[in-house]
Order: structure tokens, then sequence, then C-alpha cells
């Protein structure tokens, strides 16, 4: 009989032994390489919840032996691991994790399904829909192209195909872009950073590793465009800006430097070649000791972050112009690619509520959105927000405000100007979105080795939280939880109906810094009563109500 204990735990309670039972045999006198090779057989899930129950346990189910027997079993043509401090077991994460998932907004049945996952896939680290395809890129530099994913059925709704095929488009790439509006049907190309060995002198047999962008055809994959750099610059991310016939290519260096070159895209399907000119950015220009971490982008418009944490505009139309700053005073439109610091005034548009900050009042200068509880992702639409957050429990939601209209808030019909929680079930390894006209998007992938960029603001400049009085040691609370108590009965009893006193009871649910399982049991509650209240109380308010 082997008897399954923890090396620091005692001898059985009552510690005669059994008649015919001979001598219990800890775990630990078992070879470490067997103990290994037995828990490799175990589902991910309860490796991990092994590794939890005692500090033997701890130690070999986080051995890398351990992990490298799993992700052998999850991806069996994955060999070699790169650097990093944990490498095999990094690997059997990303690999059980990955996952894409979406929630059509129209038709009948409402609720999220997973997509076809490739499994050559090294996990998961970046996706985009086109009009008709969607395209994966995994940790190993691998770019799948998903066709024809989504179909419409006899419902009207957008489902997965059963038979989804997927193909390799290419290998090597380093990020890929498209077009920047939301709107999915402008995505007829896609433009592939990625890194090729090029040979050095024609008839030779040496060769080097240089970066290009290669553009292909959305509809069917087919490359219909490549343009090679000089081996001695090398990129690691790209957008794009502008009209199609005026398509500008923005590529960041290592090394914090923006470099363009324009294209047109109504020519790229034709049978000739012709030289583009690579140019270094305005902002690199004026700026050189700006060093840019990232940037993104949509048709007229681009900004800027540096490694430091400034931000800098790029503004090429006089309408978004003045909707960012609320003049024209200072545009010039024979120099678009002036860099404008984030410091000056600007514009939010919050006419929908799309800002989360509980009104529609348009804002002049950056705001802080209270009560949003560690995001994790972002996704701006063009008149409503979505939030990926997560919980003190580790728990994932989906929030949202703004405009409700076609489904983009599932839950919220109506829409919200603070952020509410989405009636949508978010995977547990949840780490990125994407919302189209059609269907709300969220990848899954989870990497060991990434650390939040959220951080917490101190504990006195945030609001609502108690401060200790200097004289007593007492915490005290002078405009912060109770005022914002005061704020939110004063909101509720100026509803003039008991249903719109229900919803705004929901969305300041929303607001509160709340557990999920408490907010859920709110929102449910408030569900449960609204249903129950009918057409009670659609008269004004009472002093007795």
């Amino acid at each position: 009989m082997v008897k399954r204990s923890c090396p620091s735990c005692g001898p059985e309670p009552g510690g005669e032994e059994k008649k015919g039972r001979g001598n219990p045999i800890s775990v630990q006198l078992f070879p470490p390489e067997l103990v290994e090779h037995i828990i490799s057989f175990l589902p991910v899930r309860d490796v991990v919840a092994l590794g939890q129950t005692c500090h033997y346990f701890h130690e070999v189910c986080d051995a890398e032996g351990v992990w490298r027997r799993i992700c052998r079993k999850l991806s069996p043509r994955l060999r070699e691991q790169g650097s990093g401090v944990r490498p095999w077991k990094r690997a059997a994460i990303l690999n059980y994790t990955k996952g894409l998932y979406f929630q059509a907004f129209g038709g009948r049945r409402r609720c999220l399904s997973k997509s076809v996952a490739p499994q050559l896939a090294h996990g998961y680290r970046r996706f985009l829909p086109t009009k008709d395809h969607i395209f994966i890129l995994d940790y190993s530099g691998t770019l799948f192209f998903l066709k024809n994913a989504l179909v419409s059925s006899t419902l009207g709704q957008i489902q997965w195909k059963r038979a989804c095929r997927y193909v390799v488009l290419c290998r090597g790439a380093k990020d890929f872009a498209s077009d920047p509006r939301c709107d999915t049907v402008y995505r007829k190309y896609l433009y592939v950073l990625a890194t090729r060995e090029q040979l050095e002198v024609v008839g030779t047999t040496g060769s080097r590793v240089c970066d290009c962008v290669e553009v292909y055809l959305q509809s069917s994959g087919q490359r219909v465009f490549k343009m090679t750099f000089h081996h001695s610059m090398s990129f690691k991310q790209i957008v794009l800006v502008g009209q199609e016939t005026q398509r500008a290519l923005l590529l960041l260096t290592e090394e914090g430097k923006i470099y363009s070159l324009v294209v047109n895209e109504t020519q790229l399907d034709q049978p000739r070649s012709y030289t583009v000119q690579l140019a270094l950015r305005k902002v690199s220009r004026c700026l050189p000791h700006l060093r840019v971490a990232c940037m993104a982008s949509n048709q007229s418009s681009t900004l800027y972050i540096t490694n430091e944490g400034g931000v800098y505009f790029e503004v090429h139309t006089p309408g978004v112009y003045r909707d960012l700053f609320g003049t024209l005073q200072a545009f010039d439109p024979l120099d678009q690619q002036m860099p404008l610091a984030l410091s000056l005034p600007a514009k939010g548009n919050n006419r929908y509520g799309q800002l989360g900050t509980g009104d529609k009042m348009d804002r002049g200068e950056p705001t802080q959105v209270h009560y949003l509880q560690h995001p994790i992702a972002l996704w701006c639409g063009l008149n409503h927000s979505l939030v990926l957050s997560q919980g003190l429990d580790f728990s994932k939601e989906l929030l949202g405000c703004g405009c409700g209209a076609g489904g983009r808030l599932p839950g919220w019909p109506k829409g919200s100007a603070s952020f509410v929680k989405l009636h949508v079930k978010v995977p547990l390894c949840a780490c990125s979105l994407c919302s189209t006209r059609e269907c709300l998007y969220m990848l899954s992938s989870h990497d060991i080795e990434h650390h939040p960029a959220y951080r917490d603001l101190p504990a006195s400049k945030v609001v609502g939280t108690p401060e200790p009085n200097p004289g007593s040691g007492v915490l005290q609370d002078p405009g912060g939880t109770a005022w914002a108590c005061k704020e939110y009965l004063s909101q509720i009893h100026s509803c003039p109906t008991l249903q719109d006193r229900m919803e705004k009871m929901k969305e300041i649910v929303g607001w509160m810094p709340l557990l999920a399982a408490q907010k859920d049991f709110f929102w449910e509650a408030l569900d449960m009563l609204q249903k129950a209240a009918g057409g009670v109380g659609q008269g004004p308010p009472t002093p007795e109500s």
C-alpha cells in the first residue's frame, strides 16, 4: 500500500499499523522523474490545482519536465523553445488557453461561441477580422488565415462554419494591419510586416535577414505586392493611415523611430512594379530625443506613445482637428505631420455617453473614469466603448458604455452613459477584444511572462478612499464615498418613474467598486424586481415613494 501524503505532514493519526496492510510509503520516496511523469498525464487544470495543495507538490507541478511533457501533448510539432524564464510552462499554458470567441449581435440566439482553432498555432497573439475572413498571428510568427469562417444562418444570425478551413498565410510575421476604419468592408488588403532571408549577391550562396512588407488580398490570401528594406533597418510595428489612393504606411523601428511610405492601393493588383520611397516621419525629425514605444491610427489621424508616457497626435483633416481640439486656429493643411502634444486642450465627444463619465457632456481635457476596476483591454467604437476588466477574484467581465443600438451593448439596448456590465460570458483567460458591426470578438491566450500595464492610483488620489485624521488616526471620508452615495440617491430621486429608477440603479451598481459576484447579485436582483413591477410606478414620484 502506498500512502500519498505530503512530506511535511506527520504520521497518520492513530499511528498503529493496521494489520495486514504493511508500512505506509510517502510519495517523496518515489523518484522525482516518476512523479513528474505521472503528473504530466493530468489535465492542465488539475496540475495547477494539485500544485496548490502543499509545498512538495508545488515544486513538482512547477518543474519544467512536467510542462515539457504536457506541451508536447498539446502541441506535438512544437519541439524547440525560445528564451524565457519558464519556456515550456509558458508554451504549454499559451496553447492550453488559446481560443477565439465571438457573439453575434443579430438573430434570436445570442451566446458566446468558440471558433475552430488552428492546431499548428503556438498560442494566439493578435487577430483581425476582415470583410470575409479572420487572420490570427501566433507567438512563433506564423500568420493563419481562417477562410470563410462566418456564414449567415436561416434565423439571420452569424455563426461559425463547422468545417471552417484554415491555412498558413505566411511565416516570420512580426505585425500586420489593414484599413484602420471600424467597418470591415473597407479591409480589402492585409499588410504584413515580416522577416525574410535575401541573397547578398546574385549567384552566391550567402544571405542576409531583411524586413519586408507583403500585401495580400483578404478575399483570397493571394500576395499582390512586396517591398523589401535594407538589412540595417529593423521594424516592430506597422499601421496604416489615409485614403486608398494615398495610403501611408507607418513603420516603427526597434530604436523608436517612425518611417513612412505611400502606396496607391487601387494599383496594387495590377501586373507592374514601381518604386516607393521610405522617409523619416516628421515626429522623429522634429523630436529626435523622443523614443516612440507604440502607435495607433485611424483614417485621418495617428497617435504616438513614447517610452516616458508622453502622447502625441498627428491630425490630417480639419474636421478631426476641430473634434479633438475644438478650434481650427492652429491647424495647417500644408503641414499635416506636425506632432501635437496631448497636453493641448482636447475635445472628447460624449454625445452618446461613450466616455463612461456618467453624463453626455463633452470633455475638454483628460478625465478620469472612476470605478473602472483593473482594465485589461480597451475597444473604442464609433459611438460606444468596451472595456475588458478583471475583478479582485481574477474573474473577467466585459463593460460597455455609449450607444446600444444594433445590439452593440448586449443587455443594454438603450445604451448607458456609464460603464455597465454586458450580458456576455467572458472566458477566464480573455486578453483582448474587437467589435465589428456584426460580431463581438474576444481573444483568449494567457502569457505567464506578460505583466499588466494597469497600475492603481495612490490611495490619496482615489475618489472615495477614506483618509486618516492626523489628530485622532480615525479614518475620515471628506467628499469621498459618503458624498458619492448622496449623489447617487439624488439621481435616483430625480427619475420620473419606477422603471427609470431601476435603470439608474443598475448604472450606479456598475459605477461602484464591487466584486464581480456582488455586481452580478445586484443586477440579477434588480432585473427580478423590474420584471415583477411591470407597469407599476408610471406616474411622477411622490414623497411616500
